[in-house]
């Protein structure tokens, strides 16, 4: 029998997912009551959530207005978009000198590019986003460079929040990136040619910034 979750990780779980896939925008107010009696937490583990997310910058907490969802500055933005590239690109160019992508990467790469058309079949965003992050940190973690894999995974809920604030604003982008995805393995087993592509791939984030 698995055990229950405890109240503030249910808490803190469930609002980070509300601001991380877009159900709670940047600028909106939460109530710890409203969000708590949603999913059957009392006050007091809500609060310990709030202001853990608060600690993360995903909450702006103050006496006047309450909790309010911190929006992601274009500049924010971009600057994880910069970084993302960059250590992607690194990741991706060890891999080419090394002789390509090995088995071991190829497979769990065509597992994300399943999920992926099955998740543009059926508009599951939620599905794609998950997916596509397993894609581009599969690259990272693959090249060795366990500090870049680290960072990247510091990245991961920016880059996530973006991705569904992308789809959202452009759904028809989903095929597109899945596209994108299906050039991007083949493009790893040349020698050279990922940074391009992968540079115009996260440029169709500019469009939801």
């Amino acid at each position: 029998m698995t055990d229950p979750i405890p109240a503030a990780e249910l808490a803190y779980s469930h609002t980070k997912n509300l601001i991380l896939t877009g159900g709670a925008p940047g600028g909106q107010l939460l109530s710890e009551a409203q969000v708590g009696d949603e999913i059957g937490v009392s006050r007091t583990p809500m609060h310990e959530a709030f202001l853990r997310l608060a600690a993360e910058g995903l909450l702006t907490l103050s006496s006047r207005k309450g909790a309010v969802v911190t929006p992601m500055s274009p500049r924010e933005a971009q600057n994880v978009l910069d970084l993302r590239e960059a250590i992607e690109a690194g990741a991706a160019r060890r891999i080419q000198e090394a002789g390509g992508a090995d088995a071991d990467l190829v497979a769990a790469l065509e597992a994300a590019l399943s999920t992926q058309r099955a998740a543009v079949g059926s508009g599951d965003v939620e599905g794609f986003v998950e997916a596509d992050q397993a894609f581009h940190a599969a690259i990272v973690d693959a090249s060795g460079n366990e500090l870049a894999g680290q960072f990247f995974r510091t990245l991961r809920d920016r880059q996530q929040r973006l991705r569904h604030q992308l789809f959202r604003v452009r759904p028809d982008t989903l095929a597109d990136s899945l596209a994108d995805h299906e050039t991007l393995l083949a493009t790893l087993q040349r020698d050279s040619g990922y940074d391009t592509l992968l540079h115009a791939h996260i440029a169709r984030h500019q469009g939801a910034l």
